[in-house]
C-alpha cells in the first residue's frame, strides 16, 4: 500500500491553482476587491478563490468571497481596467467554481501493486464548466462630482446593484463612500490611490434585498466580469484592507498556451507526487494543512505557491 499526493492533468486546457500565501504587509496579495460595510459591522475577507480566464486581450474574472454578515451590509468595491457594460457583469453559479476546486484539489491516492517496481500509468479524466435599470438620483451625481467622482452606470445584474464609478482622487471617492453610509477600512485610501493613478475605474456591487429574496436567499452568488483589455493583471491589494492580519487567495487561471506565472512575485510549487505513511489515509486534510503551513513559513509570505498546473 503506497499512498502520496497525486494530480490530474488536462489536455483541454492549461490551468494553475495558484495559492497565494497571503501575510499583512504593504505589498502583500489579496481578493482583488475589498469590502465596505454599514455602520460599524465588522467584515473580514480571510479566504476568497478568483477564476481568471484569459484569452488575448479577453479577461473572464469570477469572484467568490467569504462574506460572513446581514447581506444588507454587504458591498463590494472592485478595479476594473475598462468601464463595465452591463452585458459584462453576470452572477454565476458557485457549483461551477466548487467543479473547478475540486478538480485542481490535492489528493491522496493509493495503489495496491505486487511489483513496486512496475509503473504505474494513469489516465485523468477531464469533466466537462436584466437590462440596466439606471436610477442615479440628479443631486447624488452632483456631489460625486464635486468630489472628483464620475457615476458612469447603474446596473440590476441578478441580486446585485450594481455602479459603476471613476474617481480622479481617493480622498474623493473615500468621502463619497463614506456620505453614501459605508465605512471604509483603514489604508483603503492609500490602495485606492494606487489604482486611480493607474486609470482603473470601479464598479461596486450591493445587494438587492427584493431580488435577493425572489432568488430564496442563502449564499450570495459569484460576481463575474468580463473584459478586453492588454493588462494581463489580478487587482488584489484591496482585499488585504479586510484582513485581520493574513488571509489566502485561491486562484485559478485557464489558459490556451499555458501555465500563468506572477510578474511580481516569486512562483513556488507545492509538494506533491510524494510517497507519504499510510497512518495519514485517515488525516490527509490536516497533514495536506500542515505541509501548506510549513511551504508559507519557509517562504515568509513573499511568494505565490503554484498547487496544480
Amino acid at each position: 500500500m503506497i499512498p502520496f499526493v497525486k494530480r490530474l492533468s488536462t489536455p483541454v486546457l492549461a490551468a494553475a491553482s495558484l495559492v497565494a500565501l497571503l501575510a499583512a504587509a504593504p505589498q502583500a496579495l489579496a481578493f482583488c476587491g475589498f469590502f465596505v460595510v454599514k455602520g460599524d459591522a465588522k467584515l473580514f475577507n480571510e479566504a476568497s478563490k478568483v477564476v481568471m480566464v484569459r484569452d488575448g486581450d479577453r479577461t473572464v474574472l469570477t469572484m467568490v468571497n467569504d462574506f460572513e454578515g446581514d447581506v444588507k451590509d454587504f458591498a463590494l468595491v472592485v478595479p476594473a481596467p475598462t468601464l463595465l457594460q452591463r452585458e459584462q457583469i453576470h452572477a454565476t453559479e458557485n457549483a461551477i467554481i466548487d467543479h473547478l476546486d475540486a478538480y485542481s484539489a490535492p489528493r491522496l491516492v493509493e495503489y495496491f501493486d505486487p511489483d513496486p517496481c512496475q509503473p504505474v500509468v494513469m489516465e485523468g479524466l477531464v469533466m466537462s464548466l436584466g437590462a440596466s435599470t439606471p436610477r442615479t438620483d440628479m443631486a447624488e451625481a452632483e456631489r460625486a462630482k464635486a468630489l472628483g467622482v464620475t457615476i458612469e452606470a447603474e446596473y440590476l445584474v441578478g441580486e446585485y446593484d450594481i455602479l459603476i464609478l471613476s474617481a480622479t482622487q481617493s480622498d474623493g471617492l473615500e468621502t463619497w463612500l463614506t456620505e453614501n453610509g459605508y465605512a471604509i477600512p483603514e489604508g483603503a485610501s492609500a490602495v485606492l490611490g494606487s489604482y486611480i493613478r493607474q486609470g482603473m475605474k470601479f464598479f461596486i456591487a450591493r445587494v438587492n434585498l427584493a431580488e435577493h429574496a425572489k432568488q430564496g436567499g442563502g449564499v450570495l452568488r459569484p460576481l463575474q466580469i468580463a473584459y478586453e483589455s492588454k493588462k494581463f493583471m489580478l487587482p488584489i491589494r484591496l482585499g488585504m484592507v479586510n484582513s485581520k492580519g493574513s488571509q489566502d487567495l485561491l486562484l485559478c487561471t485557464l489558459t490556451r498556451t499555458g501555465r500563468v506565472e506572477t510578474a511580481n512575485y516569486r512562483t513556488v510549487r507545492m509538494p506533491t507526487d510524494a510517497e507519504i505513511p499510510a497512518m495519514v489515509k485517515g488525516k490527509f486534510g490536516d497533514t495536506y494543512k500542515a505541509i501548506y503551513s510549513t511551504a508559507v513559513g519557509k517562504e515568509g509570505g513573499a511568494a505565490v505557491l503554484l498547487e496544480y498546473a
